[in-house]
C-alpha cells in the first residue's frame, strides 16, 4: 500500500514538473525544443530520485516521533526550512563542479551509491541485531521523556531538528548527485533549470507529506469524535492504518537505497553493467519475458547494493574498533 503511494506520488511529482516545464516555453522553436528537453530530463531525474525521495520521507516522518503533538508541524516547518537551506548550498555547488570538474560528478555518484548502500545495510542490521523487546524500550523512555516536566523538551526538540536536518543534507546530496548525472551533458541553462526544478519540488513535496503522515493520527481522533458513524469508522481505519503506513514507507525507503545504490554503482562499472544488461536479455526470453526482463536487473542491481552495504559497513565497523583499540592503547 505505502509503496503504491509512494510509486503514485512520484508520478505526480514527475506531471507537475513536466506541467512546469511546459509552461515555461517560448514562441520561438529552440525555446520549445528546450522546454521539451528540460522536461524530459527532469522526468528521469524525477523518477532515478525516486528511491532517495521514499528513505528522505520515512526518515524525516521518524525523526519528529516523539514529538508533542502541538509542536509536530513546528519542528516540521524548521527541517523544511533547514532543507531549502541544505538544497540552496548544493545545488551551486553541484553546478561548479558540473562547469569546472566535470569529470568528477561519476566518483561523486559512486560515493553516494555505496553511502546508500551502506545505510540501507545498517538499517537492516540494526534491525536484525535489536530484539523488539529493545526497541520497544528506547520507544518507551522517549515517550516517558517526553511526559515528564523536568526533561528540557526545548533541548530535545532542537536535537531532534538538528539531526533530521543533518539526515536531510545527506539525502539532499544524492538527490541532488543523481539529477547533476542526468543533466551532466546538458547546457548550463537547462542544469540550473532541472536542478533547481528538483530541488524545490522535491523539498515541498517531501515535507508537505511528512507533515500529513504525522498528523494522521490526530486527524483520526477528531473523525472518531464525529456523530456520523461512516466518519467514526473512518477516524478508527486511519487510527488503524497510521502505525503501518510508517512501517511500509520505512520497509520500501531501504528497499529503494538497495536498488538507487546498486543501481548507481552497476552503471559505474561496465563490466558490470554490461553483465546485468545481458542477464536482462537472457531473462526477456522466458516466460512473460517482459516481466524478467524489468525484475531481473532491479534484483541484481539490489543484490549488488547489498553486498556493497555488507563490505561498507564490515568496513566502517573494523575502522571504528581500530581507532578504539589505538584511544585505549
Amino acid at each position: 500500500m505505502a509503496a503504491g503511494s509512494l510509486l503514485a506520488l512520484l508520478d505526480d511529482i514527475a506531471t507537475i514538473l513536466d506541467d512546469v516545464a511546459l509552461m515555461t516555453k517560448v514562441a520561438s522553436k529552440k525555446g520549445i525544443a528546450m522546454a521539451d528537453d528540460v522536461s524530459a530530463m527532469t522526468k528521469v531525474a524525477a523518477q532515478k530520485t525516486a528511491g532517495v525521495l521514499g528513505d528522505d520521507l520515512a526518515l524525516n516522518a521518524q525523526q519528529v516521533t516523539g514529538v508533542r503533538a502541538e509542536r509536530e508541524i513546528p519542528v516540521v516547518w524548521t527541517v523544511a526550512k533547514g532543507s531549502a537551506i541544505n538544497k540552496v548550498i548544493l545545488v551551486p555547488a553541484a553546478l561548479l563542479i558540473s562547469a569546472f570538474a566535470p569529470w568528477a560528478v561519476t566518483p561523486l555518484l559512486m560515493f553516494g551509491g555505496a553511502f546508500l548502500c551502506f545505510e540501507g545495510f545498517e538499517k537492516v542490521s540494526h534491525k536484525l541485531l535489536h530484539t523488539p523487546k529493545e526497541d520497544e524500550a528506547e520507544h518507551d523512555i522517549r515517550m516517558r521523556a517526553n511526559a515528564n516536566p523536568a526533561v528540557d523538551l526545548v533541548a530535545m526538540e532542537k536535537d531532534k531538528i538538528r539531526g533530521a536536518v543533518r539526515t536531510d543534507f545527506i539525502l539532499s546530496a544524492e538527490i541532488i548527485a543523481i539529477t547533476l548525472g542526468t543533466v551532466a551533458a546538458a547546457p548550463f541553462a537547462q542544469q540550473v533549470m532541472v536542478l533547481s526544478g528538483i530541488a524545490i519540488i522535491m523539498t515541498i513535496g517531501v515535507y508537505g507529506l511528512v507533515a500529513g503522515i504525522v498528523k494522521l493520527d490526530d486527524l483520526g481522533l477528531w473523525l472518531t469524535s464525529k456523530a456520523s458513524t461512516a466518519l467514526q469508522a473512518l477516524g478508527f481505519g486511519i487510527l488503524r492504518v497510521a502505525p503501518w503506513l510508517m512501517k511500509g514507507l520505512s520497509v520500501a525507503g531501504t528497499a529503494a537505497m538497495f536498488l538507487v545504490g546498486g543501481g548507481i554503482l552497476v552503471h559505474g562499472v561496465s563490466a558490470l553493467h554490461h553483465a546485468v544488461e545481458a542477464a536482462g536479455q537472457a531473462a526477456s526470453t522466458w516466460p512473460v519475458g517482459w516481466l524478467w526482463n524489468v525484475l531481473v536487473p532491479n534484483l541484481l542491481n539490489a543484490l549488488v547494493g547489498i553486498v556493497a552495504g555488507g563490505l561498507v559497513l564490515a568496513g566502517v565497523l573494523l575502522v571504528q574498533r581500530m581507532r578504539g583499540k589505538s584511544a585505549a592503547h
